[in-house]
């Protein structure tokens, strides 16, 4: 299938190695962040390109939205803009960093940011206080979609359990305890199944 004509954020994939590669998720994001998020390190690539370029990875916000013990889950509808995780669950928003913010050529941490708050508001409507911190960075070279794509994941811990959709492709949005997650994890997208196992570190 054909991607959008658009340019997303990458960084080199031998940055990630040189910086220390790693499957599964990692709880050291400053260890990383600097240098990905560095003038100069990162970069856009088309998106047709990318997706098949496992020598570039494309960064990926990746947002876990949670009120008390609970976090959001959707089902990706037919609409997903990545096919290949269509009617899989998920407990992550976000999307790629494309070259519609700040500077045409590389990206620092408060244009990152700002692109995450579009990635987010664009997905869902929050309508909550909330805080956003980054607790951990995600690789998952064992499937074809994660072989292209490093995630930055987010928590957004709301005051009050209030979001609504906004994109067709979200479907049966719902906070979920750990519990209730772990009853579904098999139809989990791979990230979601990788959060989920580390979801009480990834809370705290």
């Amino acid at each position: 299938m054909g991607h959008p004509a658009e340019n997303v954020l990458v960084v080199r994939r031998s940055l990630f190695d040189e910086l220390g590669s790693f499957q599964g998720l990692n709880f050291e994001p400053d260890k990383y962040l600097r240098a990905l998020l560095s003038r100069g390190n990162n970069f856009f690539l088309p998106r047709a390109q990318a997706e098949t370029d496992p020598s570039h990875k494309q960064i990926i916000p990746y947002a876990v939205i949670a009120h008390g013990d609970t976090v959001l889950h959707y089902v990706r509808g037919k609409k997903a803009g990545e096919q290949r995780l269509v009617a899989k669950g998920s407990i992550g928003i976000g999307g790629h960093m494309n070259d519609t913010d700040e500077s045409l050529f590389a990206w620092d941490e408060q244009a990152y940011r700002a692109g995450v708050e579009r990635e987010v508001n664009e997905e869902i409507k929050i309508e909550s206080p909330f805080e956003d911190r980054i607790v951990a960075l995600l690789n998952d070279d064992a499937t074809e979609v994660g072989r292209v794509h490093l995630g930055i994941v987010h928590v957004f811990r709301l005051a009050e359990p209030k979001v609504q959709k906004r994109e067709a492709m979200i479907t049966n949005l719902s906070f979920l305890n750990r519990e209730q997650l772990l009853a579904l994890r098999d139809n989990l997208e791979t990230w979601s199944q990788l959060c989920l196992d580390s979801l009480e570190r990834l809370l705290l």
